[in-house]
C-alpha cells in the first residue's frame, strides 16, 4: 500500500513533496509548514490505495515565496514540478492530497490549471518542465 515517507526513511520513492518550514505568515511568529507536514502525512497515509505511488514528504529550509506561505512543491523524476502558495495546513489538506493522486498518475506532470483540485487552480507559483536532453531536431510536441 502506498503512503508518505518521512525524510530518512529507507525508501528509495520517485515522487517528493516538499515544503518550506522557514515560511510565516505576515504578524505572526509560527511557520505552518511543520504543521502542514504532519497534516499531509497523516493525510496521504489515511488515503492508502487511492494514491498509486509512495510519496517523500520533507521540509525544505526556503522555497524563496516568503510572501505566500505556505509553500509547497511537487517534483519527480521526467515529470513536471508544480510550486504552490498560500497554502494552509488548516484548509487545504484535501486539495494536497487530491493533487497527489492526479500527479502519480501524470506520464510527464503536465495539467491544465483547470485540472487541478480547488484552491490549488489559483495558487500556482510555478510549472517548471522537466528536464529534457535534445538529442535531435523534432517538430513533435513532447510535454
Amino acid at each position: 500500500m502506498p503512503r508518505a515517507i518521512a525524510e530518512g526513511e529507507m525508501a528509495n520513492p520517485t515522487h517528493r513533496i516538499s515544503i518550506c518550514t522557514s515560511c510565516k505568515h505576515v504578524g505572526e511568529s509560527c511557520r505552518p509548514g511543520y504543521e502542514l507536514i504532519k497534516r499531509l502525512r497523516a493525510a496521504i497515509d489515511m488515503a492508502g490505495d487511492a494514491i498509486t505511488e509512495e510519496f517523500e514528504i520533507s521540509g525544505v529550509a526556503c522555497m524563496a515565496s516568503c510572501k505566500r506561505p505556505c509553500t509547497v512543491a511537487y517534483h519527480s523524476t521526467r515529470k513536471a514540478t508544480y510550486l504552490f502558495g498560500d497554502i494552509t495546513p488548516e484548509q487545504d489538506i484535501e486539495d494536497l492530497v487530491s493533487f497527489a493522486q492526479q500527479y502519480a498518475v501524470l506520464g510527464d506532470g503536465w495539467c491544465s490549471s483547470v485540472d487541478r483540485p480547488g484552491k490549488l487552480r489559483k495558487n500556482t507559483l510555478a510549472r517548471v518542465p522537466s528536464m529534457m536532453l535534445a538529442i535531435e531536431d523534432s517538430a513533435e510536441r513532447l510535454s
